[in-house]
């Protein structure tokens, strides 16, 4: 990779100004991570999609050349993604048995039986947010009331965690993705997490029942090889935090995006679009994830034209994959719920491509569509309480969203 590399600021900020330079360079470009380690980051939609499936691209961090020299630290903010045992970091054979665990839970069939009780769950948590803006001001964070603790309680439910712990294992969570922390907090917050999640698979263990933590127990206590002790702490960690941040930021984006086009929310409301299709032109226009850590090339690799070399750590580039005028057209720019591309061969990847393609996805998506439809149903007037570029931007350069939603409610 030639010219000078692209240095990724760990505090983040809204993607979108610095993908389009990027874009206008080529598909893929070299960066510098945290700690001056040396990566690249695939930017371009048809490169993403090949890089994303490509049989020379691994996962497994013996792959990654400065962590297998051991010139990666231990308080490296991005260590955590390449260091976790599960289905992250699994390749072949390893990935399909730890996907396999899991895989059930979430198919469509599964999904749609989870529909009547999230429907449940979002009316109750709109109960809420209506009663905290009558008792206060007229206003409401609604991330923090609504778009959090919908998917965190789903998950929660799906892995029979206690309630008790939703909201310290959703702070430590983005501790651990957070790309700004130091080396001391970071380490900090990796323990706590791995000692708390322990914690929940040991009280599960002394009465296990019909949930998918339960389910994992099984499977590690039946030997043969299935799930191993630390695998299932991974395989714990991952759930949790993609089975809530990806919704929560899905359900932001989508409710920033429609406040700030009131033309698109009239469409949906008119019948002539679908709630379905805001999420996907969301996931599309406002990616929830911005640069997903981590793939290596096996071998120096070729990506359209752009040499990466072997073990080099490689982000994949959703947000920016999601504005690429080469594969949306000129107005990729453009928030429109009616954009046909949706159906065509330029879908986005949000929600990845290949092996690795997000075994949530129907999950998230079912969330958000409930969530919106009921959220707009109820408060139809709903507009932001600040203007949307006073919003403070979610920490890091992993997720995309912002750290508030403040709405002024008007039945």
């Amino acid at each position: 990779m030639t010219g000078t590399p692209h240095r990724l600021d760990p505090a983040g900020g809204c993607p979108h100004a610095d993908n389009a330079l990027l874009l206008a360079r080529g598909s893929v470009a070299s960066v510098v991570l945290p700690g001056d380690v040396a990566g690249a980051v695939v930017l371009g939609h048809d490169a993403l999609k090949e890089f994303l499936a490509h049989p020379d691209v691994a996962k497994g961090a013996q792959h990654f050349t400065e962590l297998a020299e051991g010139r990666i630290p231990d308080g490296w903010p991005l260590r955590t993604f390449a260091t976790v045992q599960g289905m992250t970091t699994a390749d072949g054979d390893d990935h399909r048995r730890l996907r396999s665990l899991v895989g059930n839970v979430f198919t469509a069939r599964r999904v749609a039986e989870l529909r009547p009780r999230i429907e449940t769950v979002t009316a109750e948590l709109l109960d809420g947010v209506g009663r905290a803006a009558a008792e206060g001001d007229g206003t409401v964070d609604l991330r923090s009331r609504f778009a959090l603790p919908l998917p965190m309680g789903v998950i929660c439910e799906l892995l029979g965690v206690e309630a008790e712990h939703q909201d310290r294992l959703h702070h430590l969570s983005g501790r651990v993705v957070a790309t700004d922390t130091g080396p001391e907090e970071a380490m900090a917050a990796n323990r706590e997490l791995v000692a708390l999640l322990g914690a929940v698979a040991a009280a599960r263990a002394e009465r296990l029942g019909d949930d998918l933590t339960s389910a994992l127990i099984a499977a590690r206590d039946e030997g043969g090889g299935r799930l191993g002790p630390h695998e299932l702490i991974g395989t714990l960690l991952l759930l949790i935090i993609a089975g809530h941040e990806t919704t929560l930021n899905l359900v932001t984006n989508a409710v920033r995006a429609l406040c700030a086009h009131p033309e698109q929310l009239r469409l949906i409301t008119s019948g002539r679009v679908s709630w379905a299709d805001v999420v996907e032109e969301t996931l599309r226009w406002d990616s929830p994830v911005s640069y997903f850590p981590f793939r290596y090339p096996t071998r120096d690799l070729t990506l359209d034209g752009t040499v990466i070399p072997r073990g080099t750590p490689v982000l994949a580039g959703y947000s920016a994959a999601g504005r690429d005028k080469a594969a949306h057209g000129p107005d990729a720019d453009r928030f429109d719920v009616t954009r046909p591309a949706r159906r065509t061969a330029a879908r986005h990847l949000s929600l990845g491509h290949g092996p690795h393609y997000c075994l949530g996805a129907p999950l998230a998506r079912m969330e958000a569509t409930v969530a919106l439809e009921q959220l707009f149903g109820r408060f139809p007037e709903l507009e932001l309480a600040v203007p949307d570029t006073a919003l403070p931007h979610h920490p890091g350069f992993v997720g995309n969203s912002t750290g508030l939603l403040p709405v002024r409610l008007r039945p």
